[in-house]
Protein backbone atom coordinates (compact mmCIF):
# COMPACT_ATOMS: atom_id res chain seq x y z
CA UNK A 1 0.00 0.00 0.00
CA UNK A 2 1.45 3.41 -1.20
CA UNK A 3 2.54 5.47 1.60
CA UNK A 4 0.73 9.25 1.51
CA UNK A 5 1.39 12.50 3.90
CA UNK A 6 -2.49 12.65 4.15
CA UNK A 7 -2.59 9.75 6.76
CA UNK A 8 -1.24 12.43 9.57
CA UNK A 9 -4.31 14.32 8.74
CA UNK A 10 -6.74 11.61 8.96
CA UNK A 11 -5.58 10.70 12.15
CA UNK A 12 -6.20 13.88 13.70
CA UNK A 13 -9.19 14.21 11.56
CA UNK A 14 -10.04 10.80 13.12
CA UNK A 15 -9.19 11.74 17.18
CA UNK A 16 -10.62 15.47 16.87
CA UNK A 17 -13.50 15.39 19.11
CA UNK A 18 -15.27 18.09 18.16
CA UNK A 19 -14.81 17.27 14.08
CA UNK A 20 -16.91 17.40 11.62
CA UNK A 21 -17.50 15.33 8.07
CA UNK A 22 -14.63 15.20 6.16
CA UNK A 23 -14.96 16.17 2.85
CA UNK A 24 -12.05 14.60 0.34
CA UNK A 25 -11.03 16.43 -2.78
CA UNK A 26 -8.62 16.13 -5.68
CA UNK A 27 -8.48 15.18 -10.04
CA UNK A 28 -9.48 12.08 -10.34
CA UNK A 29 -7.16 9.01 -10.41
CA UNK A 30 -4.72 10.82 -7.12
CA UNK A 31 -5.76 8.13 -4.77
CA UNK A 32 -8.75 9.40 -2.91
CA UNK A 33 -10.80 6.02 -2.89
CA UNK A 34 -7.63 3.85 -1.64
CA UNK A 35 -6.81 6.52 1.09
CA UNK A 36 -10.19 6.50 2.71
CA UNK A 37 -11.15 2.59 1.94
CA UNK A 38 -7.45 1.54 3.30
CA UNK A 39 -5.24 3.92 4.99
CA UNK A 40 -8.38 5.28 6.83
CA UNK A 41 -9.72 2.52 7.23
CA UNK A 42 -7.18 0.61 8.98
CA UNK A 43 -7.72 3.20 12.52
CA UNK A 44 -11.19 1.66 12.48
CA UNK A 45 -12.91 -1.44 13.29
CA UNK A 46 -14.63 -1.48 10.05
CA UNK A 47 -15.83 0.17 6.73
CA UNK A 48 -19.57 1.21 5.22
CA UNK A 49 -18.59 1.86 2.04
CA UNK A 50 -20.34 3.41 -0.64
CA UNK A 51 -19.84 4.32 -4.71
CA UNK A 52 -22.13 6.56 -6.16
CA UNK A 53 -21.53 7.04 -9.32
CA UNK A 54 -21.11 3.29 -10.25
CA UNK A 55 -24.17 2.17 -7.53
CA UNK A 56 -27.41 3.76 -8.22
CA UNK A 57 -29.31 2.24 -5.95
CA UNK A 58 -26.90 3.16 -3.27
CA UNK A 59 -28.29 7.30 -4.47
CA UNK A 60 -31.41 5.97 -2.92
CA UNK A 61 -30.44 6.24 0.39
CA UNK A 62 -29.91 9.66 0.76
CA UNK A 63 -33.14 10.69 -2.32
CA UNK A 64 -35.67 9.09 0.33
CA UNK A 65 -34.59 11.92 3.19
CA UNK A 66 -31.76 13.29 4.81
CA UNK A 67 -31.99 12.30 8.80
CA UNK A 68 -28.59 10.56 9.50
CA UNK A 69 -30.24 7.74 11.49
CA UNK A 70 -32.63 6.96 8.34
CA UNK A 71 -29.43 7.17 6.67
CA UNK A 72 -27.33 5.31 8.98
CA UNK A 73 -30.15 2.15 8.64
CA UNK A 74 -30.07 1.93 4.96
CA UNK A 75 -26.19 1.62 4.55
CA UNK A 76 -25.77 -0.83 7.50
CA UNK A 77 -28.65 -2.79 5.06
CA UNK A 78 -26.46 -2.33 1.74
CA UNK A 79 -23.14 -2.72 3.15
CA UNK A 80 -23.72 -5.03 5.59
CA UNK A 81 -21.76 -3.56 8.31
CA UNK A 82 -22.57 -3.06 11.41
CA UNK A 83 -22.03 1.16 11.88
CA UNK A 84 -21.09 1.87 15.39
CA UNK A 85 -19.69 5.07 16.47
CA UNK A 86 -15.93 5.86 16.99
CA UNK A 87 -15.50 2.17 15.55
CA UNK A 88 -16.82 2.53 11.98
CA UNK A 89 -15.72 4.55 9.12
CA UNK A 90 -18.66 5.30 6.72
CA UNK A 91 -17.19 6.50 2.88
CA UNK A 92 -19.51 7.95 0.22
CA UNK A 93 -17.11 7.94 -2.77
CA UNK A 94 -17.82 10.15 -5.74
CA UNK A 95 -20.18 12.44 -3.96
CA UNK A 96 -20.95 14.43 -6.97
CA UNK A 97 -23.15 11.73 -8.06
CA UNK A 98 -25.58 12.67 -5.49
CA UNK A 99 -26.45 15.98 -4.20
CA UNK A 100 -28.24 15.52 -1.57
CA UNK A 101 -25.35 13.34 -0.18
CA UNK A 102 -23.62 15.87 -0.15
CA UNK A 103 -26.44 17.68 1.98
CA UNK A 104 -26.35 15.21 4.25
CA UNK A 105 -22.76 15.91 5.67
CA UNK A 106 -24.43 19.24 6.87
CA UNK A 107 -27.18 16.55 8.55
CA UNK A 108 -23.84 14.55 9.66
CA UNK A 109 -22.70 17.48 11.40
CA UNK A 110 -25.88 18.75 13.28
CA UNK A 111 -27.68 15.59 14.69
CA UNK A 112 -25.15 13.26 14.25
CA UNK A 113 -21.55 14.05 15.06
CA UNK A 114 -20.77 11.07 16.80
CA UNK A 115 -20.52 9.29 13.52
CA UNK A 116 -17.35 9.47 11.52
CA UNK A 117 -18.22 10.15 8.09
CA UNK A 118 -16.06 10.93 5.17
CA UNK A 119 -16.94 11.81 1.62
CA UNK A 120 -14.93 11.96 -1.86
CA UNK A 121 -15.42 13.50 -5.27
CA UNK A 122 -13.40 14.05 -8.07
CA UNK A 123 -15.38 16.45 -9.22
CA UNK A 124 -16.55 17.93 -6.55
CA UNK A 125 -15.32 21.42 -7.61
CA UNK A 126 -17.25 21.44 -11.01
CA UNK A 127 -20.56 19.83 -8.66
CA UNK A 128 -20.59 22.50 -6.23
CA UNK A 129 -20.10 25.18 -8.52
CA UNK A 130 -23.46 24.46 -10.20
CA UNK A 131 -26.16 27.22 -8.63
CA UNK A 132 -28.41 24.50 -8.30
CA UNK A 133 -26.33 22.57 -5.42
CA UNK A 134 -26.54 22.92 -1.72
CA UNK A 135 -22.89 23.07 -0.06
CA UNK A 136 -22.66 22.19 3.29
CA UNK A 137 -20.23 25.63 3.99
CA UNK A 138 -19.07 25.65 7.71
CA UNK A 139 -20.33 21.84 7.93
CA UNK A 140 -17.50 20.13 6.57
CA UNK A 141 -13.92 19.51 7.17
CA UNK A 142 -11.97 19.75 3.61
CA UNK A 143 -8.88 18.04 2.56
CA UNK A 144 -7.39 18.28 -0.90
CA UNK A 145 -5.79 15.51 -2.47
CA UNK A 146 -3.08 15.62 -5.04
CA UNK A 147 -0.60 13.38 -6.77
CA UNK A 148 2.17 11.90 -4.96
CA UNK A 149 5.18 14.04 -4.42
CA UNK A 150 8.49 13.48 -5.40
CA UNK A 151 9.04 12.33 -1.48
CA UNK A 152 6.27 9.99 -1.58
CA UNK A 153 7.27 8.58 -4.68
CA UNK A 154 10.65 7.61 -3.18
CA UNK A 155 8.86 5.89 -0.14
CA UNK A 156 7.54 4.20 -2.81
CA UNK A 157 10.66 2.74 -4.32
CA UNK A 158 11.72 2.03 -0.70
CA UNK A 159 14.19 4.72 -0.71
CA UNK A 160 13.00 6.34 2.68
CA UNK A 161 16.53 6.81 3.89
CA UNK A 162 17.11 8.83 1.19
CA UNK A 163 13.96 10.85 1.51
CA UNK A 164 15.30 11.55 4.60
CA UNK A 165 19.05 12.39 3.85
CA UNK A 166 17.42 15.00 1.52
CA UNK A 167 15.39 16.69 4.51
CA UNK A 168 17.87 17.04 6.80
CA UNK A 169 20.02 18.46 4.03
CA UNK A 170 17.68 21.36 2.97
CA UNK A 171 17.43 22.03 6.58
CA UNK A 172 20.52 22.16 7.14
CA UNK A 173 21.91 23.62 3.91
CA UNK A 174 24.60 21.15 3.49
CA UNK A 175 24.81 19.28 0.42
CA UNK A 176 24.42 16.26 -0.07
CA UNK A 177 27.42 13.27 -0.95
CA UNK A 178 28.15 13.48 -4.21
CA UNK A 179 27.06 10.12 -5.01
CA UNK A 180 23.52 10.44 -2.91
CA UNK A 181 23.11 13.87 -5.37
CA UNK A 182 23.51 11.57 -8.64
CA UNK A 183 21.42 8.82 -6.92
CA UNK A 184 18.13 11.61 -6.25
CA UNK A 185 18.97 13.18 -9.36
CA UNK A 186 17.88 9.64 -11.24
CA UNK A 187 15.21 9.32 -9.02
CA UNK A 188 14.10 12.36 -9.66
CA UNK A 189 14.00 12.18 -13.70
CA UNK A 190 12.62 8.55 -13.08
CA UNK A 191 9.66 10.18 -11.32
CA UNK A 192 9.30 12.93 -14.27
CA UNK A 193 8.48 10.13 -16.41
CA UNK A 194 6.24 8.07 -14.16
CA UNK A 195 4.32 10.83 -12.13
CA UNK A 196 2.65 10.75 -9.13
CA UNK A 197 -0.82 9.16 -9.58
CA UNK A 198 -0.68 5.89 -7.73
CA UNK A 199 -1.50 3.68 -10.27
CA UNK A 200 1.06 4.66 -11.99
CA UNK A 201 3.56 4.55 -9.64
CA UNK A 202 2.29 0.79 -8.27
CA UNK A 203 2.69 -0.50 -11.65
CA UNK A 204 6.12 1.18 -11.96
CA UNK A 205 7.05 -0.62 -8.43
CA UNK A 206 5.86 -3.84 -9.76
CA UNK A 207 7.22 -3.96 -13.36
CA UNK A 208 9.44 -1.35 -13.65
CA UNK A 209 8.08 -0.86 -17.16
CA UNK A 210 8.12 2.90 -18.50
CA UNK A 211 5.81 1.13 -21.40
CA UNK A 212 3.20 -0.36 -18.64
CA UNK A 213 3.13 3.43 -17.42
CA UNK A 214 2.46 5.13 -20.55
CA UNK A 215 -0.91 3.05 -20.77
CA UNK A 216 -2.08 3.92 -17.48
CA UNK A 217 -1.32 7.17 -18.53
CA UNK A 218 -3.24 6.72 -21.26
CA UNK A 219 -6.42 5.63 -19.50
CA UNK A 220 -6.12 8.31 -16.98
CA UNK A 221 -5.85 10.84 -19.83
CA UNK A 222 -8.88 9.20 -21.42
CA UNK A 223 -10.90 8.98 -18.23
CA UNK A 224 -10.39 13.12 -18.17
CA UNK A 225 -12.06 13.43 -21.43
CA UNK A 226 -14.81 11.23 -20.52
CA UNK A 227 -15.58 13.32 -17.67
CA UNK A 228 -16.05 16.42 -20.01
CA UNK A 229 -18.41 15.01 -21.62
CA UNK A 230 -20.47 13.06 -18.55
CA UNK A 231 -20.23 16.47 -16.80
CA UNK A 232 -20.21 19.68 -18.78
CA UNK A 233 -22.45 20.61 -22.08
CA UNK A 234 -21.31 19.13 -24.92
CA UNK A 235 -20.12 23.02 -26.32
CA UNK A 236 -18.55 23.26 -22.91
CA UNK A 237 -17.54 19.67 -23.70
CA UNK A 238 -15.57 20.74 -26.92
CA UNK A 239 -13.92 23.84 -25.49
CA UNK A 240 -12.83 22.18 -22.16
CA UNK A 241 -10.86 19.65 -24.40
CA UNK A 242 -9.39 22.18 -26.86
CA UNK A 243 -8.01 23.80 -23.71
CA UNK A 244 -6.72 20.50 -22.14
CA UNK A 245 -5.23 19.47 -25.49
CA UNK A 246 -3.28 22.94 -26.22
CA UNK A 247 -1.28 22.34 -22.36
CA UNK A 248 1.88 21.13 -24.08
CA UNK A 249 1.60 23.54 -26.64
CA UNK A 250 1.14 26.55 -24.24
CA UNK A 251 4.19 24.92 -21.75
CA UNK A 252 6.70 24.68 -24.77
CA UNK A 253 6.51 28.11 -25.62
CA UNK A 254 9.92 30.26 -24.28
CA UNK A 255 6.89 32.81 -22.82
CA UNK A 256 4.40 30.09 -20.94
CA UNK A 257 1.56 32.54 -20.58
CA UNK A 258 -1.82 31.03 -21.82
CA UNK A 259 -2.57 32.11 -24.99
CA UNK A 260 -5.95 31.60 -26.09
CA UNK A 261 -4.94 32.07 -29.73
CA UNK A 262 -2.95 28.93 -29.28
CA UNK A 263 -6.09 26.52 -28.49
CA UNK A 264 -7.85 28.29 -31.63
CA UNK A 265 -6.78 31.21 -34.19
CA UNK A 266 -9.23 34.26 -32.88
CA UNK A 267 -9.80 32.40 -29.32
CA UNK A 268 -10.18 34.96 -26.80
CA UNK A 269 -11.11 34.54 -22.78
CA UNK A 270 -15.15 34.59 -23.40
CA UNK A 271 -14.71 31.75 -26.04
CA UNK A 272 -12.78 29.49 -23.42
CA UNK A 273 -12.65 31.06 -19.81
CA UNK A 274 -15.61 28.97 -18.82
CA UNK A 275 -13.94 26.12 -20.34
CA UNK A 276 -10.40 26.88 -18.15
CA UNK A 277 -12.43 26.88 -14.99
CA UNK A 278 -14.00 23.94 -15.91
CA UNK A 279 -10.67 22.12 -15.35
CA UNK A 280 -8.99 24.19 -12.55
CA UNK A 281 -12.20 23.24 -10.86
CA UNK A 282 -11.98 19.62 -11.39
CA UNK A 283 -8.41 19.75 -10.40
CA UNK A 284 -6.73 18.77 -14.03
CA UNK A 285 -5.00 22.13 -14.08
CA UNK A 286 -3.26 23.92 -12.08
CA UNK A 287 -3.53 28.06 -12.36
CA UNK A 288 -0.19 30.45 -11.74
CA UNK A 289 -1.32 34.00 -11.94
CA UNK A 290 0.99 37.21 -12.72
CA UNK A 291 1.80 39.47 -9.90
CA UNK A 292 1.97 43.16 -11.07
CA UNK A 293 4.58 43.80 -8.20
CA UNK A 294 6.01 41.01 -5.63
CA UNK A 295 4.96 42.58 -2.74
CA UNK A 296 2.03 41.39 0.28
CA UNK A 297 -0.21 40.48 -0.13
CA UNK A 298 0.11 39.13 -3.58
CA UNK A 299 -3.29 38.25 -4.15
CA UNK A 300 -3.69 42.37 -4.24
CA UNK A 301 -1.38 43.07 -7.27
CA UNK A 302 -2.76 39.89 -9.59
CA UNK A 303 -2.74 40.77 -13.12
CA UNK A 304 -6.08 38.61 -13.70
CA UNK A 305 -6.23 38.45 -17.45
CA UNK A 306 -1.88 36.86 -17.52
CA UNK A 307 -1.83 33.64 -16.65
CA UNK A 308 -0.02 30.30 -17.08
CA UNK A 309 -1.70 26.84 -16.83
CA UNK A 310 0.15 23.39 -15.85
CA UNK A 311 -0.99 20.05 -15.70
CA UNK A 312 -1.82 18.18 -12.42
CA UNK A 313 0.78 15.37 -12.59
CA UNK A 314 4.19 15.65 -14.83
CA UNK A 315 3.87 12.12 -15.52
CA UNK A 316 0.63 13.06 -17.49
CA UNK A 317 2.34 15.71 -19.24
CA UNK A 318 5.44 13.18 -20.39
CA UNK A 319 3.03 10.84 -21.58
CA UNK A 320 0.26 13.89 -23.37
CA UNK A 321 3.28 15.66 -25.16
CA UNK A 322 4.56 12.58 -26.32
CA UNK A 323 7.90 13.85 -24.76
CA UNK A 324 11.30 10.77 -25.34
CA UNK A 325 11.31 9.12 -22.18
CA UNK A 326 14.98 8.18 -22.78
CA UNK A 327 16.28 11.47 -23.08
CA UNK A 328 14.69 12.44 -19.49
CA UNK A 329 15.79 9.42 -18.00
CA UNK A 330 19.00 10.17 -18.94
CA UNK A 331 19.20 13.93 -18.29
CA UNK A 332 19.00 15.33 -21.45
CA UNK A 333 18.37 19.15 -22.06
CA UNK A 334 15.86 20.68 -24.86
CA UNK A 335 13.59 23.51 -24.38
CA UNK A 336 10.25 21.32 -23.36
CA UNK A 337 12.47 19.66 -20.49
CA UNK A 338 12.57 22.89 -18.68
CA UNK A 339 8.72 22.70 -18.72
CA UNK A 340 8.56 19.49 -17.46
CA UNK A 341 10.32 20.76 -14.43
CA UNK A 342 9.11 24.03 -13.69
CA UNK A 343 5.54 21.73 -14.05
CA UNK A 344 7.16 19.54 -11.23
CA UNK A 345 8.09 22.70 -9.04
CA UNK A 346 4.41 24.11 -9.57
CA UNK A 347 3.14 20.18 -8.26
CA UNK A 348 5.16 20.45 -5.08
CA UNK A 349 4.09 23.91 -4.21
CA UNK A 350 0.82 23.55 -4.82
CA UNK A 351 0.86 20.42 -3.04
CA UNK A 352 2.41 22.28 -0.22
CA UNK A 353 -0.41 24.70 -0.28
CA UNK A 354 1.03 27.62 -1.88
CA UNK A 355 -1.44 29.94 -4.04
CA UNK A 356 0.68 30.02 -7.71
CA UNK A 357 1.82 33.54 -8.95
CA UNK A 358 4.67 34.37 -11.15
CA UNK A 359 6.13 37.96 -12.23
CA UNK A 360 7.11 39.56 -15.73
CA UNK A 361 8.83 42.90 -15.82
CA UNK A 362 8.81 44.58 -19.67
CA UNK A 363 9.57 41.34 -20.95
CA UNK A 364 13.17 41.67 -20.21
CA UNK A 365 12.65 39.68 -16.07
CA UNK A 366 11.02 36.72 -15.20
CA UNK A 367 10.72 34.57 -12.03
CA UNK A 368 8.84 31.19 -12.56
CA UNK A 369 7.06 31.56 -9.14
CA UNK A 370 6.76 34.04 -6.25
CA UNK A 371 4.84 32.37 -3.39
CA UNK A 372 3.22 33.84 0.05
CA UNK A 373 3.40 32.16 3.20
CA UNK A 374 2.27 34.22 6.77
CA UNK A 375 3.72 37.44 4.61
CA UNK A 376 7.08 35.36 3.90
CA UNK A 377 7.79 36.18 0.05
CA UNK A 378 9.79 33.43 -2.04
CA UNK A 379 10.85 34.16 -5.61
CA UNK A 380 11.64 30.86 -7.23
CA UNK A 381 13.46 30.74 -10.25
CA UNK A 382 13.38 26.92 -11.91
CA UNK A 383 16.16 25.48 -14.28
CA UNK A 384 16.55 22.11 -16.06
CA UNK A 385 20.27 21.43 -16.09
CA UNK A 386 22.84 22.98 -14.06
CA UNK A 387 23.54 25.73 -16.49
CA UNK A 388 21.74 28.31 -13.56
CA UNK A 389 22.65 32.05 -14.28
CA UNK A 390 19.24 33.42 -12.62
CA UNK A 391 19.49 37.13 -13.63
CA UNK A 392 16.19 38.07 -12.86
CA UNK A 393 16.44 36.28 -9.52
CA UNK A 394 19.19 38.16 -8.92
CA UNK A 395 17.08 41.24 -9.44
CA UNK A 396 15.68 41.13 -6.68
CA UNK A 397 18.32 41.32 -3.88
CA UNK A 398 17.65 45.04 -3.60
CA UNK A 399 14.12 44.25 -3.53
CA UNK A 400 12.89 44.33 0.31
CA UNK A 401 9.60 42.80 0.53
CA UNK A 402 11.37 39.12 -1.05
CA UNK A 403 12.22 37.21 2.28
CA UNK A 404 13.78 34.37 0.44
CA UNK A 405 15.52 33.76 -3.25
CA UNK A 406 15.74 30.47 -4.13
CA UNK A 407 17.10 28.50 -7.90
CA UNK A 408 15.87 25.03 -8.58
CA UNK A 409 18.43 23.48 -10.79
CA UNK A 410 20.53 19.81 -11.04
CA UNK A 411 22.88 21.64 -8.70
CA UNK A 412 23.62 20.49 -5.00
CA UNK A 413 22.39 22.84 -1.81
CA UNK A 414 24.14 25.36 -1.10
CA UNK A 415 23.25 29.28 -0.05
CA UNK A 416 25.20 31.93 -1.90
CA UNK A 417 25.50 35.84 -2.27
CA UNK A 418 22.14 35.64 -0.75
CA UNK A 419 20.54 33.30 -3.09
CA UNK A 420 19.19 29.88 -1.60
CA UNK A 421 20.16 26.48 -4.32
CA UNK A 422 17.62 23.75 -4.14
CA UNK A 423 18.06 21.02 -5.95
CA UNK A 424 15.16 19.75 -8.60
CA UNK A 425 14.60 16.83 -6.14
CA UNK A 426 14.11 18.59 -2.97
CA UNK A 427 11.26 21.25 -4.62
CA UNK A 428 8.79 19.26 -2.16
CA UNK A 429 10.57 20.58 1.01
CA UNK A 430 9.73 24.36 0.43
Amino acid sequence: MLRRKYEVALMKWKNRPNKKPLLVRGVRQCGKTHLLRHAAGAMFDNVAYVNLENDQAARTDFLAGLDPRRIITSLEARTGQRIVPGKTLIVIDEVQACEQALTSLKYFCEDAPQYHVAAAGSLLGVAINRDSWSFPVGKAEMLDMAPLDFEEYLWARGRNGLAESIRAAFDSKAPLAPSLHEEALGLYREYLVVGGMPEAVQTFVDTSSVIDVAEKHRIILDGYSADTNKYASAELSAKTRACFDSIPVQLAKENRKFQYKVVRRGGNASMFGDALDWLALSGTIMRCARVSQIESPLEAFVDMPNFKIYLCDTGLLVSKSGAQRADILNGLGSTFMGAVAENSVAQALAANGYSLHYWTRDNRAEIDFVVERQGCLSAVEVKWGENTRARSLASLRTNRSVNRLVRISAKPFGNAGGMLSVPLYAAHCL
